[in-house]
């Protein structure tokens, strides 16, 4: 039976991530560790992505306390901003967000790096010197972002409240104490947990479909654009999908 070309293509492209997922995890379990190499890629992964991160989530904490409260004035709301900013951030907008926009630095930036590389025979290089290009290359950018991406949603699960805590203060005339104890009242362990579980799983999808579409890059510097925007768009899309999934299982596990 003939299968038709996208539905093969689909499957070829899983079966590669798989099978790169499997060399990764291999590869970073296998000592010896290039533990330095691991902190460059964590500094250029994490640190350098911490601004991005944090007007992201402030901002998006200051917009729900604001639209919250404007949007619902009769039922009360306002006295309820912080539950309301608390819950929304830290479940979902706060990890989704961060792997949508951070998620798209990091894995825009693996890309093409790696499908630089490989149309300047640099990969082919490595592999003609008996060095494993996995190892070389892709297990520190795994290892980097499982650890940085997670961190950096932590700190912009905070700055998200407060974002929100400066909109209930000066806009909607709401003490500090007020707030921090509506948001320590509605947060639980558990909303914690969902929030930064999620950040792992996105984590890997986002390096993972990075390193493949830079290891498959072909056609010189057009090759390495096209395989940059799949990598975004793919991640975006990947983000999304499993989102809605992560979120049901943590609900379930809860």
């Amino acid at each position: 039976m003939n299968v038709p070309n996208p539905v093969a293509s689909a499957l070829t492209t899983v079966g590669r991530l798989s099978f790169l997922t499997s060399q990764g995890l291999v590869a970073v379990l296998s000592p010896p560790w290039e533990l330095r190499t691991w902190i460059n890629e964590m500094e250029q992964i994490g640190v350098r992505s911490l601004g991005v991160a944090a007007v992201t989530t402030v901002f998006t904490g200051m917009v729900l306390a604001l639209q919250t409260a404007y949007s619902l004035p009769a039922l009360g709301v306002k006295y309820y901003i912080g539950t309301v900013v608390a819950k929304s951030v830290v479940r979902e907008l706060g990890p989704v967000l961060t792997a949508l926009i951070v998620g798209g630095r990091i894995g825009a930036g693996i890309t093409a790096e790696l499908g630089t590389m490989r149309v300047t025979d640099q990969v082919d290089a490595l592999r003609s010197m008996a060095a494993d290009p996995i190892k070389k290359l892709v297990a520190p950018k795994i290892v980097a972002t499982l650890v940085m991406l997670p961190a950096l949603t932590a700190v912009g699960l905070f700055l998200g409240i407060l974002g929100g805590l400066l909109v209930a203060v000066f806009q909607l005339q709401l003490t500090p104490g007020f707030y921090i104890n509506d948001v320590l009242n509605s947060l639980t362990l558990e909303d914690f947990f969902s929030g930064l579980g999620k950040s792992f799983f996105f984590s890997y999808f986002i390096t993972v479909i990075a390193c493949h579409n830079g290891l498959h890059a072909r056609g010189g510097a057009d090759g390495v654009g096209r395989a940059t925007t799949n990598t975004v768009v793919m991640s975006a899309i990947m983000v999304l999908i499993s989102d809605f999934f992560l979120t049901k299982l943590f609900y379930l596990i809860g």
